[in-house]
């Protein structure tokens, strides 16, 4: 069985989570569709198997990806997640919303248009980095740039991150889409992120053969006519697992410090050299991210880009707690500075 579950990207981290027992009455499948009381599930021999959600587990702790562990009508248990990409959920808690599970290579799809933008990239990149997945940045329409070559498209993404490899594509050239195989062999599982119609479905079909329908550019835009809209799983030609994604132009950041500061190892570096260990790199003296800037050896949009990302990281990542003590915090600030002007109004 262990052989079969190889072809569905199963390895050592998930055998040795099985105690002997579960090896002999339980059956390990992977989710390739996850609804809101059920999910879809693949057999080591490929045969889809419907679950229905029951007890204690809920949809929203499950993501496509996920090893699940299953009598053949009810899901026992979901296994510890080797990689998780995940963003933060809508509302004020910090908590997460799975995106998807067990991804090896995490593709960033942006395009040589409009859509392209450095700090949603860097997102991606912060979130892939975060989760230990091999990021690819894949800039489509290389065929028909818009404003400048696409080979400036291809260094600017080049300039972000040297541990991601820059690949400038064709989607619609069977040729192209053959440049991505050599990270969908059998075992492997892909996961598509990035905005709406940058041609992230025309990917995905080509590395699948599945007929996913993908929408006109409208070119005061750029975005999809019609986009995919839910997450699943799909068999690629060369063997591997396709994860696709709806686009998401937003991608709030939660719990990614880590892949923040990898990201952006030449600005912690320089940081570490500050006079103050506190440096805000704004007005402080002794500082070496600013004189960096100074000497044109930092790019001070690199230096916003990174200070957005570490703020927003923190703030989405704070607990509800946290949350209603920092508007407690600021409410009394604020009636401290009206408290003083009345009084030096005399009132």
């Amino acid at each position: 069985m262990i052989s079969d579950l190889n072809i569905l990207g199963w390895s050592q981290f998930f055998n040795g989570q099985l105690d002997l027992t579960e090896f002999d009455s339980l059956t390990p499948v992977r989710l390739s569709e996850v609804r809101r009381r059920s999910v879809v599930a693949l057999t080591p021999a490929l045969e889809r198997l419907d679950i229905a959600l029951t007890g204690d587990h809920v949809a929203t702790d499950m993501a496509v990806g996920d090893f699940v562990l299953t009598d053949g009508e009810r899901l026992i248990r979901v296994l510890d997640r080797k990689t998780v990409i995940s963003r933060k959920a809508a509302g004020i808690a910090a908590q997460a919303q799975l995106i998807a599970a067990n991804i090896d290579t995490l593709f960033i799809t942006t395009s040589c248009n409009h859509d392209f933008n450095e700090a949603r990239l860097e997102r991606y990149l912060a979130i892939a980095i975060e989760a230990e997945a091999t990021p690819v940045i894949v800039i489509t329409k290389a065929d028909k740039p818009e404003d400048m070559p696409a080979e400036i498209y291809e260094d600017r993404a080049k300039a972000l991150y040297e541990g991601a490899e820059v690949l400038l594509i064709n989607a619609k050239s069977p040729e192209d889409i053959a440049r991505l195989e050599r990270y969908c062999g059998t075992g492997q599982t892909i996961a598509l992120v990035g905005s709406s119609g940058v041609g992230k479905s025309t990917i995905a079909r080509g590395l699948t053969g599945e007929d996913i329908e993908v929408g006109d550019i409208r070119e005061d835009d750029a975005k999809g006519r019609h986009t995919t809209t839910a997450r699943s799983m799909h068999r690629m030609h060369a063997g591997g697992w396709l994860i696709d994604t709806p686009g998401m132009r937003e991608l709030a950041l939660h719990d990614a410090s880590e892949g923040i500061a990898t990201l952006f190892e030449d600005i912690t570096d320089l940081a570490t050299e500050c006079k103050f260990s506190d440096c805000q790199h704004q007005t402080e003296p002794g500082c070496a991210v600013r004189r960096a800037i100074e000497t044109g050896e930092l790019d001070p949009n690199r230096l916003e880009r990174w200070r957005k990302l570490v703020d927003e990281d923190a703030r989405n990542s704070e607990t509800i707690a946290e949350s209603r003590e920092r508007g407690r915090k600021f409410s009394k600030m604020v009636k401290s500075v009206k408290k003083a002007k009345s009084a030096k109004r005399g009132e």
